[in-house]
């Protein structure tokens, strides 16, 4: 009696073996897409306040270097080259109040504390806005949960603080938070 073989057919996927996987995989997604995000939210946190020092240094340059003992009230007058230098006080992609980086929205104003005053020397720069005695800082989430959710601001003394519930006002109010 001869046997007879038969044609292999289980050299592919049953719909449940494929359903099953699509299942793994679906739940290991929900696990790591929201620490994928808050990752990212961490890192767009990070690099806002990094801005903000870069933006404190660059003050401090400025008004040692080029603004006549004052410090810059738009960020557009950080940008702006020293004669004879190919260098700007800050990074070109912090060039306007109100630029997005990271997914904050950063601006410097003049200082609203008292003693606050103008400083009417000329800059070698240029400068179109008016300089100040003290200044004011601010990286705010451009949508706020989704790119961040601190608000950050520094001013003068170079001090990072921060707050998580509101925009940090000018001036930064006494018992505000510092950013460790």
């Amino acid at each position: 009696m001869a046997t007879r073989s038969r044609p292999s057919h289980g050299t592919g996927f049953t719909l449940i073996e494929l359903l099953i996987v699509v299942a793994i995989i679906g739940i290991l997604a929900a696990i790591a897409i929201p620490q994928l995000v808050q990752a990212r939210v961490h890192s767009q946190e990070g690099a806002g306040v990094a801005a903000l020092r870069a933006i404190s240094s660059s003050q401090a340059n400025y008004a040692t270097t080029c603004g006549g003992g004052g410090y810059a009230t738009d960020l557009s007058d950080l940008v702006r080259l020293a004669p004879g230098s190919a260098n700007a006080f800050i990074s070109p992609d912090l060039n306007v109040n109100g630029v997005q980086k990271s997914g904050y929205l950063f601006s410097v104003e003049r200082n609203g504390a008292p003693g606050t005053y103008d400083i009417l020397a000329a800059t070698c720069n240029a400068a179109v806005e008016p300089r100040t005695s003290s200044f004011f800082a601010s990286a705010v989430p451009a949508a706020f949960g989704t790119t961040g959710r601190k608000y950050f601001a520094t001013d003068t003394p170079g001090t990072i603080f921060m707050d998580i519930t509101a925009p940090i006002v000018n001036p930064i109010p006494p018992g505000t938070d510092t950013f460790k």
